[in-house]
């Protein structure tokens, strides 16, 4: 299963990662400053941000696949709305359209990665499956800016949403077929159990939760201005602060994977206050170094940061929440995760138009080290990540199952031990 979730989300950010690389195209276009080109970005990322929610409650109770392909196709389409717009008003209602269609895919994707993989391997399987993410974040900016510098950006959108319209539908027809084979095998593990969170878990949660998307807010609000950054700071072409900003995606075929053997191998808490603490220093030199070779390090942290986090965030939520919430635990995570950097962005803007890049990440890095260091307080205690086999991937994901056995020797939900093929 895990190589085809790989090409949804490939399909599912191709759309996702235009816009930022783009901005200096557009903003050239509609004549923008930093505050209304921060909304560009914003209006996509609320947008997207506010679709979690319904889409997380709906994955624990219809057919995860529609949310999915929702996801890939959906989001396609709206972007060839989007470079069909003739104005800038109609650019943000197409990109909000694209959010609130985009909601689908993430709540739906982990838990049947985790419902297809033994779970001392889920690390590992989800920071795989998040490589895929990366992957459209560096090839989807070179291209498109390839694209805008010869045809404009509208084109860019159009022509690499096409071929994912299409591959939506595909994904949709071989999911089902997965599925469809699953139904027709015997049934030789028990379903999934997991008893009722306990006080201190449900606190460590809350606290987890508070780091992970306070940590997204913030890198997605900065990160949305590192071309504007690229040109206007160190005076760099518009093509060339595309080019760099999709070097920073390159970490994630390496961080993610990374990511999840550590996570596999120490739990995820020691991971996230690892990468979140290295956030903030990494904001702090992004205006720092003098422009040259040596800011690509920066720009491969962020990167790594970025992508070292989801993969830790994901096991954490999947491991801790109850079985039949977990996709709804998952959406409010990406929903708060999301708005903050969506409503972050423009004040972001505010900033750097008042008082330039380099206090705007300076002061971003310093609270994030600071959030870094009191969530680590709240979290220091043992740790409840709990590691099990699972049964396949059909009974995870189908709801109304028998969730109440333990192992008594453990306290654990149980697990049949066979091995899966």
């Amino acid at each position: 299963m895990l190589p085809l979730f790989i090409l949804g989300h490939f399909s599912h950010h191709v759309m996702t990662a235009l816009t930022v690389p783009l901005i200096p195209f557009i903003r050239t276009t509609f004549n923008l400053d930093y505050t209304a080109s921060g909304l560009v970005v914003s209006a996509f990322t609320l947008a997207y941000g506010i679709g979690q929610l319904p889409a997380g409650w709906l994955a624990d109770r219809i057919e995860a696949r529609k949310l999915m392909t929702i996801g890939i196709s959906g989001v396609a389409a709206a972007g060839v709305l989007v470079g069909l717009s003739g104005s800038y008003f109609l650019m943000i209602v197409f990109l909000v359209l694209m959010g609130i269609l985009a909601g689908g895919y993430h709540p739906s994707a982990p838990p049947l990665i985790y419902a297809s993989v033994r779970a001392e391997n889920l690390g590992r399987a989800l920071g795989f499956h998040n490589i895929a993410g990366g992957a459209s974040y560096f090839i989807a900016p070179l291209a498109a800016v390839v694209i805008a510098n010869a045809w404009g950006w509208r084109s860019a959108y159009i022509l690499l949403s096409i071929p994912m319209v299409l591959f939506g539908a595909l994904f949709y027809l071989l999911l089902g077929r997965q599925i469809a084979r699953e139904k027709a095998a015997p049934a030789s593990h028990k379903s999934d159990g997991q008893q009722p969170l306990r006080p201190g878990q449900i606190r460590r949660l809350v606290v987890f939760l508070v780091l992970t998307t306070l940590t997204a807010a913030i890198l997605t609000s900065m990160v949305s201005f590192i071309p504007l950054l690229m040109v206007d700071y160190y005076g760099v072409s518009k093509e060339t602060a595309g080019a760099a900003f999709s070097i920073m995606y390159t970490a994630a075929f390496w961080a993610s994977p990374l990511s999840g053997h550590l996570t596999d191998r120490m739990g995820s808490v020691p991971v996230i206050l690892g990468v979140c603490g290295i956030g903030g220093v990494v904001l702090c030199l992004m205006t720092a170094l003098p422009y040259g070779w040596w800011l690509m390090v920066p720009l491969l942290l962020m990167g790594a940061v970025i992508y070292a986090r989801m993969s830790a965030s994901e096991n954490f939520i999947i491991d801790q929440a109850p079985a039949g919430s977990r996709s709804t635990v998952l959406g409010i995570y990406y929903f708060t995760g999301m708005e903050g950097g969506g409503v972050l962005t423009p004040a972001v803007g505010y900033l750097i138009d008042r008082y330039g890049f380099a206090p705007a990440f300076t002061l971003a890095g310093i609270v994030l080290v600071v959030v870094t260091f009191l969530c680590g307080l709240g979290l220091r205690e043992g740790s409840a990540d709990r590691q099990e086999a699972g049964p396949t991937f059909l009974q995870r994901s189908q709801r109304g199952k028998d969730r109440t056995g333990t192992d008594g020797a453990h306290g654990r939900p149980w697990a049949d031990k066979t091995p899966r093929t």
